[in-house]
């Protein structure tokens, strides 16, 4: 059987695969395995729950909320927040675990469950597989007054912003920035911050309808923020997806600045202010060949992980370090957020425009992006990944790029598809040498007839 969670918790099709009766098992398990340690010391546990506003966020919410009050579990119900509100505010109570109800930048049909543990922490997999058979058990059922208790998270959103301004290194004065809101749960809380610290606030994406959610706006779709910057004659637009735990960017001129030169502006800054640990960013396999040589000219040490940015939040905490992300803009900030944090990421950005008073396009002109072309090669065993003529060809190219370039071959986790993905000072080199080598996949690893 199929693993229940994936790489960002439980996710899929809302009421076909993603269903009440899954959340309330799921609930209910999550209460056996993470309620257990406070029943032990003699008290209720107690959880945070919040949704981004999907419309079937309101009845997986109201699942999860039966499944956990019934199992004997206090819930704060803190509403439409972002996500990593929802950790923040699950390490500021002191709660024993928190649930968010999100499927994050994918469409509005979608939706998925993710549950942090004390300290708004990411679950490890040991855990999360201990909380999946726990679906097979009997649920808690206690009775009168040891049934947990639902009340509203009144001030959830007061003490996100207050910890987000709190955070700056410095104001906003005289900034002018537009943000997309993906019509996601930052449709909220991200302009009242940005005004908050300072900058005129132009918005777009920001009314929210249970349906709209990453439709056409948002990190995945940069085309509407890029034409209002210039409209507006904003000195910079930022993005976030739906449940804003990430962060894409765009200079007045229109030029999208992606994660790998937002991390890149951050880890300089953060030098710059002698906050930056171990002088280290912590990074997955997928950034730029660009960003490596940007921090070496600056530094500071480039640390690798697998693609996910739950690996790059182990790294973090494993070595104490301050700073990560991927390219896709999940930006970690570890003194402030225990994931991924669009609106902190936005905030810090452009308080290093006002720091410095640098556009953003000369900070991230700092940093040269190398061509990169990801192909993905579909219908092939990835499970021989590591066959001997495909390490061949990859010895052989990363050869002929030498120090101007490098190539990634990562079979897919989900599906027979392995992933090729070249970078070169050039485009057409990257090109020519990502179609050779998927060529040499599709002929090495393809699949049996009727496999």
């Amino acid at each position: 059987m199929a693993r229940l969670f994936g790489t960002d918790g439980v996710r899929g099709l809302a009421n076909r695969e993603v269903t009440p009766h899954l959340a309330m098992s799921l609930a209910q398990a999550t209460a056996h395995v993470l309620g257990d340690g406070p029943r032990s010391e003699g008290r209720r546990p107690r959880a945070v729950l919040a949704r981004d506003p999907r419309i079937s966020g309101e009845f997986i919410s109201a699942a999860v909320a039966a499944g956990l009050a019934g199992s004997g579990v206090d819930v704060l119900d803190a509403g439409v927040i972002p996500t990593p509100a929802a950790a923040f505010l699950i390490a500021d109570i002191g709660a024993d675990f928190g649930v968010m109800i999100s499927a994050s930048h994918n469409p509005a049909p979608d939706n998925g469950i993710k549950i942090f543990a004390a300290g708004g922490t990411k679950l490890p997999d040991e855990v999360e597989d201990r909380i999946e058979a726990a679906m097979r058990l009997a649920p808690l059922a206690p009775l009168a007054g040891e049934v947990g208790r639902i009340q509203r998270f009144a001030d959830a959103e007061d003490r996100y912003v207050v910890h987000l301004i709190e955070s700056m290194p410095a104001r906003l004065d005289g900034l002018k920035v537009v943000l997309d809101c993906a019509n996601g749960a930052a449709a909220g809380v991200s302009p009242e911050v940005f005004h908050l610290a300072g900058a005129e606030v132009v918005t777009i994406g920001n009314e929210p309808d249970g349906m709209n959610i990453n439709d056409g706006v948002g990190s995945t779709h940069l085309g509407r923020l890029q034409e209002a910057v210039l409209a507006a004659g904003a000195d910079a637009g930022i993005a976030h997806d739906g449940d804003a735990d990430r962060c894409l960017a765009v200079d007045a001129a229109g030029a999208v600045v992606d994660g790998d030169r937002i991390m890149a502006i951050l880890a300089k800054s953060m030098l710059d202010r002698g906050v930056l640990r171990e002088r280290t960013l912590v990074t997955t396999v997928m950034s730029n060949i660009g960003l490596h040589r940007a921090m070496e000219d600056a530094g500071i040490t480039v640390l690798q992980t697998r693609v996910g940015d739950r690996y790059v939040l182990e790294e973090l905490g494993a070595k104490n370090l301050s700073l990560g992300g991927e390219q896709s803009g999940h930006v970690i900030m570890s003194d402030f957020a225990t994931t991924g944090d669009g609106v902190l990421t936005g905030l810090h950005l452009m308080a290093e425009i006002a720091r410095t008073g640098r556009s953003l396009a000369a900070l991230a002109g700092d940093v040269p992006i190398y061509p990169q072309v990801l192909i993905n090669v579909r219908d092939v065993d990835r499970a021989r990944a590591d066959d001997a003529g495909v390490l061949a060809a990859v010895a052989q190219a990363e050869e002929h790029l030498g120090a101007s370039g490098r190539v990634l071959l990562r079979p897919s986790g989900t599906e027979q598809v392995v992933r090729v993905m070249v970078e070169a000072s050039e485009p057409e080199t990257a090109r020519r040498v990502a179609d050779s080598l998927a060529e040499v996949v599709r002929m090495r690893l393809a699949l049996a007839p009727g496999a």
